[in-house]
Parts: structure tokens; C-alpha cells; sequence
């Protein structure tokens, strides 16, 4: 029997490519789902809105769309240029939900919003969402210091909110996922793991750079003049660390994504790069964490002990 997540995406394996800006285009998102979890598609860039149609020339399959609100609450028509993809399945985020949650449903699209607080959860509920992505502080990009980690969050957000969880920070193998579920989750979302594959149409330079990370390889950067954000102990970031310079640092993003210039920019990425240890398909990688679950759950079962 399918679980909610795996009902309201219509997937084999409730897996879902995070949206990378810049990253999460068609032949990373095609994979995914051709790999049958949920491939995901960015918004921000109009390169990222292109591929909403031109990714049906990899795939078939259900293939969902990112709507990053705070950039798009003054011009609803992305709401248009989805519909008329055929997009079924948007994950909002950055902003109210409230503001676009009603118009999506109009236009036949099931929302998931992702928050990272209970309060936000709360809130997303209420503007009646179909479900959450509930991501902890471990997770890479932009963040709140101030938020919690997943393995605090999740639960918190399940004893509250009677919606459907996907679980995302922290997430990259089948034993984050087992305990995903645990805690109250029925699918989970990976971005650093789905970097760090042979799909992903980034620089080696910087899936490299994921696989050799230590647990300390990530840290939160938080500066004048540019969002907190998660990103790896690496090049420009490394000598940014515990600084105090306010110049803005993503200007050079995509030398750094797509050139390997690891001194362009800074590289967001989750806590979870220092689990990472080789580069796979992103099919493997999906086909692996849903389907390996339950002999992590009997290896857990098997160290309980008994009384």
C-alpha cells in the first residue's frame, strides 16, 4: 500500500531532487524520475523556467516545479507558465504559501511547502497546503541559525501537524531515511546528494570537493550583505570563515557550479557531504534509500537488545 507522499506524487520511491537554483534543471530532474522518485525543477533563473518544457524531451514522467515565493509574489503569471507546462506537483517555499497555495490548486497542482520551524509548519497548514518538506539547519543553502536540526524538528512538526512530511536536511542514504520515518516522515529530500552524482551537470572540481568534506567540512556563513547559508569549508569560503567582510559573495556562483573555480563564489552544501563517498547515478541513488530501509530497520532491531 502506497503512503501519502507516494500517493500525492504519484512515485514508486517518495525521493525528491531538492531545487537547486541554478542546478535543478531538466536532465537532473529527468533522471530522477525516470529513476521513479521525483525530479524537481528551479524557477529563479528563466533557463530553469525553459526547462519546465524541455524536459519532456528526457522523460515522461511526473517532474515537479519550484516556486520560490518571495521572488514571485508580485507576478503571479509563474502560476501560468507551469499550468501550461503541465506541471502537477510545486514545491513552494520562501515566503507565505497563503499567496499562492489557492490559485495552484485552481490550476489542478498539488503544493508542498517547505519550512524549517514548527511555526512556519503551523502556517503552511493553515494556508492549506497538501503536504511539507520539513527541513533542519543541517541542510545546505540558504538557512536560519536559529533553526533547529531535522532530528528536532521532524518529530515536533509530526506531534502538530496532521499533513504528509517529507524529511530534508541531512538526508542521503537509506538509514537517514529509516529514521526519517520514525520520526514521522513518509518521503525525504536530497540536494547534496543528488550533487554529488554523474547526472548532475556540475564542475568535478565541486562534486570533489563534496566528496572529500569532513564532518567540519560545512559551517554556516553568515556576513553583511548576503543571506546565512550552509556551504563547504572550501576556497572563498574558507577564508571567509569568522569574517566580517560585508562584500556580497554570490556574483560568482556559477563560475564556481559550472567552471569548478571553487574561489568564485561559496558552495552550498549540507552537513551531510562528509557521508558522501563516491558518485553514483542518480537512479542508484534514489532505487537504494527507499528500498534498503527496512535492512536498516532490522540492523537497528537487531541492537535494541531485549529485557
Amino acid at each position: 500500500m502506497a503512503n501519502r507522499i507516494q500517493s500525492l506524487l504519484g512515485v514508486q520511491y517518495p525521493v525528491v531532487q531538492a531545487p537547486m537554483t541554478y542546478i535543478a534543471r531538466a536532465e537532473l530532474a529527468a533522471a530522477v524520475s525516470e529513476g521513479c522518485g521525483m525530479g524537481m525543477i528551479e524557477t529563479v533563473t528563466a533557463e530553469g523556467r525553459a526547462d519546465l518544457l524541455r524536459v519532456r524531451q528526457f522523460t515522461d514522467r511526473p517532474v515537479a516545479a519550484n516556486l520560490m515565493i518571495q521572488g514571485w509574489k508580485k507576478d503571479p503569471s509563474i502560476v501560468d507558465t507551469m499550468a501550461a507546462a503541465d506541471v502537477r506537483h510545486v514545491f513552494t517555499s520562501a515566503g507565505d504559501p497563503a499567496l499562492f497555495t489557492d490559485r495552484l490548486h485552481d490550476a489542478g497542482m498539488t503544493v508542498f511547502h517547505v519550512v524549517g520551524s514548527l511555526k512556519g509548519a503551523v502556517k503552511a497548514a493553515d494556508a492549506g497546503v497538501d503536504a511539507l518538506v520539513v527541513e533542519g539547519v543541517e541542510g545546505g543553502g540558504f538557512k536560519s541559525a536559529l533553526s533547529a536540526s531535522t532530528m528536532v524538528l521532524l518529530p515536533l512538526v509530526a506531534d502538530h501537524v496532521d499533513l504528509p512530511l517529507i524529511a530534508a536536511g541531512g538526508m542521503c542514504d537509506a538509514r537517514t531515511a529509516a529514521a526519517a520515518l520514525v520520526l514521522g516522515a513518509e518521503g525525504v529530500q536530497m540536494g547534496t546528494r543528488m550533487l554529488a552524482s554523474q547526472e548532475a551537470l556540475v564542475h568535478a572540481n565541486f562534486k570533489n570537493a563534496i566528496v572529500d568534506a569532513a564532518d567540519d567540512g560545512t559551517f554556516l556563513l553568515n556576513i553583511p550583505g548576503n543571506p546565512t547559508m550552509r556551504v563547504l569549508r572550501v576556497g572563498l569560503a574558507a577564508r571567509l570563515a569568522g569574517s566580517d567582510d560585508g562584500a556580497p559573495v554570490l556574483g560568482g556562483i556559477t563560475r564556481l557550479y559550472f567552471d569548478g573555480d571553487m574561489d568564485a563564489s561559496v558552495a552550498n552544501t549540507g552537513q551531510v557531504s562528509s557521508r558522501i563517498t563516491d558518485l553514483l547515478p542518480v537512479s542508484e541513488i534514489v532505487r537504494r534509500t527507499w528500498c534498503e530501509i527496512e535492512a536498516a530497520l532490522d540492523a537497528a532491531s537487531s541492537r535494541l537488545g531485549r529485557t
